[in-house]
């Protein structure tokens, strides 16, 4: 028997100012949480979940030791510089890592890490 993935659904990001993760998210993204709750925030992006789950402000966490997900876009060097001038950390400049695939990655404002990918090997929603 074998695990049978059904595909990416959800991405959750922890924060510890769920208010102030939900207004730089709405604005880096262009869109409103479809689901706003105290206990998680969510943003229907392109099919997929960006979920906000708040954490105390004291608790420990390597946010630049987690699994980076990266997010397709369309042109990666623009969208890089949309993201560090909203207010992310420079963490991957945009590289080419081979058969024209690029990735950069940054960090949101509480340490979690953001990637962007533009893969022409994968099909972008229309």
């Amino acid at each position: 028997m074998s695990l049978q993935l059904l595909g990416l659904r959800t991405v959750g990001i922890k924060v510890t100012d769920l208010q102030a993760a939900k207004q730089w998210y709405s604005n880096v993204l262009g869109i409103a949480p479809y689901f706003d709750e105290p206990f998680y925030v969510g943003f229907e992006v392109a099919g997929y979940e960006l979920g906000l789950q708040p954490v105390d402000a004291t608790e420990t966490c390597n946010n630049r030791e987690q699994t980076t997900t990266y997010w397709g876009v369309a042109d990666v060097q623009s969208s890089y510089d949309l993201l560090l001038a909203a207010g992310a950390g420079a963490l991957e400049p945009p590289t080419d890592v081979g058969g024209n695939i690029v990735v950069a990655a940054v960090t949101d404002p509480w340490g979690n890490p953001f990637g962007i990918i533009y893969n022409p090997h994968f099909k972008l929603p229309v």
